[in-house]
């Protein structure tokens, strides 16, 4: 672990030319543990069940994350109430909840503390500027009280609603990052993604990027556009990288959750240890220096992203003590060719099997191509009904 001591705030550890490393995907591991609700994916796990996200939060930060991100993805009164989803905790506590988790984790070592805003279905639904940014106005209050080092918005399908979300995170002084989750096609309204960049540093973000919904390739690709879409405006800024644990070649605009495996067979298109390595290389020669994860990110795989980058980092995390980079552990095995493995060359080079017979090498997605304005994404706090779902089945059969 790197030495401890005052702590430098995100905007200084980058301008030294630091690799900050994000963590992973809390809601989707968290549900596979049985303390998240898919369709809602909503945070009340932290008010609920505070010894799962500690532990995760700890096991991310000994796998090498210097940043602790709040689970308060989705932790919006609107979204905590919609389409019927009952829950024992409001906004307030849920948000306070992570905010004292992330803390307390994040002292252990040289870890900050971000605090995160996501989309709203406020915005889905049409509902005013003011109202959206009302809304995330009320999120930033809990993490102004608990001090948290910085912000983040993610996870934004669209650049306006971001934008909404950085004006107000940047009220708060402290540094603001933003993340779109789109790829290389631009948000749901067709807006490039250096274009989005452009409009997020001029809405005062400091640290732009993408998270979500694509594979690592997709992703740095992405970030590569809005990068220079920055520079070619004449701005600056830092970037950031946080894509799913999957390989997702055959996405649309949309992302996963238009794949017909979303959300709970996605296994067989999970990241190994080994993809992930060359996703940190790929994204640290791209300029990109915060280099994290979304859904499907194990600590494992952070702990990959702190082994490649050791060298610029100068020390690997606690987690490798068990590991041994490229798999040096190996050479202790009983099995001699298994021994053999105990190098980067074999790791590297490995192509896996999928293990499945038959199985297709891609899916073809669902492609609805529904946006903002919709009247099928118009939220609602009752929850779906049975005719409501019926049309739903229908339309899905037209697709296909």
């Amino acid at each position: 672990m790197a030495p401890s001591g005052t702590k430098k705030n995100i905007l200084e550890r980058l301008e030294a030319g630091e690799v900050i490393i994000g963590d992973g995907g809390f809601v989707v591991a968290l549900e596979k543990r049985g303390y998240v609700k898919a369709g809602p994916w909503t945070p009340e796990a932290a008010a609920e069940h505070p010894e799962a996200v500690r532990q995760l939060h700890r096991e991310f930060l000994r796998a090498g994350s210097t940043v602790m991100q709040t689970f308060t993805f989705y932790a919006s009164d609107d979204k905590l109430e919609n389409r019927g989803n009952t829950q024992r905790f409001t906004g307030q506590q849920i948000n306070e909840a992570a905010c004292d988790l992330a803390r307390e984790v994040a002292n252990e070592g040289d870890a900050l503390v971000a605090g995160g805003v996501s989309q709203t279905p406020s915005y889905m639904s049409c509902e005013s500027e003011d109202a959206v940014k009302a809304i995330f106005k009320k999120q930033i209050d809990v993490f102004i009280n608990k001090d948290v080092d910085f912000l983040i918005a993610e996870y934004f399908e669209h650049v306006e609603e971001a934008e909404w979300a950085v004006q107000i995170l940047k009220t708060s002084g402290k540094p603001v990052a933003a993340t779109l989750c789109i790829g290389p096609e631009g948000d749901l309204n067709g807006v490039s993604p250096g274009d989005c960049a452009v409009k997020l540093v001029k809405a005062g973000a400091d640290i732009v990027g993408v998270n979500c919904q694509f594979d690592p390739e997709s992703c740095v690709k992405t970030v590569k556009m809005m990068k220079e879409g920055v520079e070619k405006a004449g701005l600056k800024a830092h970037y950031m990288s946080q894509p799913l644990a999957m390989h997702t070649p055959d996405c649309n605009r949309q992302g996963f959750i238009d794949l017909p495996e979303f959300p709970f067979a996605l296994e067989p298109r999970a990241l190994t240890r080994w993809d992930v390595h060359r996703y940190a290389r790929e994204a640290y020669n791209a300029g990109i220096r915060y280099i994290g994860g979304c859904c499907g990110f194990e600590p494992y795989h952070i702990r990959a992203v702190a082994e490649e980058l050791a060298p610029e980092r100068g020390f690997l995390p606690p987690a490798s003590d068990k590991h041994g980079v490229w798999g040096a552990g190996l050479e202790m095995h009983t099995k001699p060719w298994v021994r053999a493995r105990a190098r980067r060359e074999y790791w590297e080079n490995l192509k896996p099997a999928s293990g499945r017979p038959f199985c297709p090498a891609m899916s073809k997605p669902d492609c609805w191509g529904y946006s903002k304005g919709h009247p099928d994404l118009m939220q609602q706090k009752e929850a779906t009904s049975e005719e409501q779902l019926k049309a739903v089945f229908e339309k899905a059969a037209e697709n296909k």
